[in-house]
């Protein structure tokens, strides 16, 4: 039986897991190579990264649709990046030894919005391959592409985890998330109220904040039972959380 299959228990200063906001990004470039594996020397528990596809349908790391030089990345080949922007592969592998919450970029109000979702069926063909279904959490802002991955996920027999990203949380959204078979709410820190913990614990759905820099913040969060801390400072979450960094 898996953690998912048994009541919630409310999260602890020694179960509250650290997840590294685009890798270490408050010390190292984020989404690149190097964010990834400082994190993980670090000490942090698990690493947050966006999906997002190249002109020739290659799956790369990246935040925003567009590189600083302003060239869209949906309109370049993938040999065509900078070398700072990693394969999602390279990037999962520069992550190992934590596991990793995969966000899909697919936002109806940027340039590579695919409608279809076919993002969700090559970014989940891909973390299949790997078989290494229980380091994936996938989310997205958009819920038809991460219900299509928990759908992808449900006939191929995976225990793949699946989470919504959202900034403002609706009063339904325990009916929302356990009717589609998601597992976490990732909510916005400035808006997220204690009552929305408690309710999701209730009905068994983890929740992981983003993005939570200030040191007072994370231990009231802690205090709250939160399950996830999602910061650009991993090394500042895990002195909240009394683990401190390896030497």
């Amino acid at each position: 039986m898996s953690s998912h299959d048994r009541p919630h228990e409310a999260a602890s200063p020694q179960l509250t897991t650290v997840i590294a906001h685009r890798g270490a990004s408050k010390a190292a470039p984020e989404n690149t190579v190097e964010a990834f594996a400082l994190a993980g020397r670090l000490g942090a528990d698990a690493v947050e990264l966006d999906v997002r596809r190249t002109r020739d349908g290659a799956l790369v790391v990246h935040h925003n649709p567009d590189l600083p030089d302003g060239r869209v990345i949906a309109s370049i080949d993938a040999g065509d990046l900078p070398a700072s922007v990693p394969a999602l592969g390279a990037a999962l592998d520069a992550c190992a030894g934590m596991w990793v919450n995969v966000e899909i970029k697919n936002d109806p109000t940027e340039p590579d919005f695919d409608p279809t979702d076919s993002i969700a069926d090559e970014t989940m063909a891909l973390l299949l391959a790997r078989d290494e279904h229980e380091r994936w959490l996938i989310s997205s802002f958009r819920i038809e592409t991460i219900d299509r991955c928990r759908a992808i996920a449900d006939e191929a027999g995976a225990p793949i985890r699946t989470a919504w990203l959202t900034s403002i949380v609706p009063d339904d959204v325990v009916e929302l998330l356990t009717s589609r078979g998601h597992v976490a709410l990732h909510p916005w820190v400035k808006l997220l109220r204690r009552e929305v913990i408690d309710a999701c614990h209730a009905a068994g759905i983890e929740v992981n904040t983003w993005t939570c820099d200030d040191p007072e913040r994370m231990a009231e969060l802690v205090g709250w039972g939160i399950d996830g801390l999602c910061t650009n400072l991993p090394d500042v979450a895990l002195t909240v959380l009394g683990r401190g960094a390896p030497a």
